[in-house]
């Protein structure tokens, strides 16, 4: 892991949580239980402090940081997907930010919120409860229904499952040159998904 100490600021991860060996996490930041954070992500707590709480996820290639003196807070069960960028505020429990989103400075999403694949939510942006927001800049179009917090929810599971796997079976290997015979399937990973899928 590349984690990084600061200006006398060490980073708290629970043991439960999984940090890809690709991804850095510098500074003031505390991270809960059983938080997977991909590959490629940076989460740099130098100027302020980032706090992400329990069965989050922060995919490939996310950048989280903030302006000077400020804090980011990720509540539990936040889904932050491949490539976004929170730059500040606060993201409410079980939301869900889409591909390549930003989110700006001091804004606030209430909880089950869910921003669109490549929006921009501008710094101050309030999203009440339940609010789907998308474009650049964002707006809000309509209300998270119940189903869609439910397929989130399940989505979210999975990556909340990924930490264990990935302590269990993830490591650094030279490549094959051939296929093998007995290649594995995905059944483990599969199985996962339809208890998950299922409930």
């Amino acid at each position: 892991m590349a984690i990084f100490e600061f200006n006398g600021f060490r980073p708290v991860i629970k043991e439960s949580s999984f940090i890809h060996p690709n991804a850095v996490v510098t500074g003031n930041v505390i991270i809960g239980e059983n938080v997977y954070i991909g590959p490629g992500a940076a989460i740099r707590g130098d100027w302020g402090k980032i706090i992400i709480e329990d069965g989050c996820n922060v995919q490939e290639n996310c950048t989280i940081h903030m302006f000077p003196g400020t804090t980011v807070t990720l509540k539990k069960g936040a889904h932050i997907g491949h490539g976004a960028i929170i730059h500040g505020g606060t993201i409410g429990e079980n939301c869900l930010i889409g591909m390549n989103s930003v989110i700006m400075d001091d804004a606030v999403l209430e909880d089950e919120c869910i921003v669109g694949a490549l929006s921009f939510v501008p710094a101050k942006m309030h999203l009440p409860k339940r609010s789907l927001a998308i474009g650049n800049p964002a707006k809000i179009v309509k209300q998270v229904s119940d189903e869609m917090i439910a397929w989130k929810t399940k989505g979210t599971a999975l990556y909340q499952a990924l930490p264990g796997e990935c302590f269990r079976g993830l490591k650094e290997c030279e490549p094959l040159r051939e296929i093998e015979a007995d290649r594995p399937n995905q059944t483990a990973l599969l199985s996962t998904w339809e208890k998950i899928k299922n409930k």
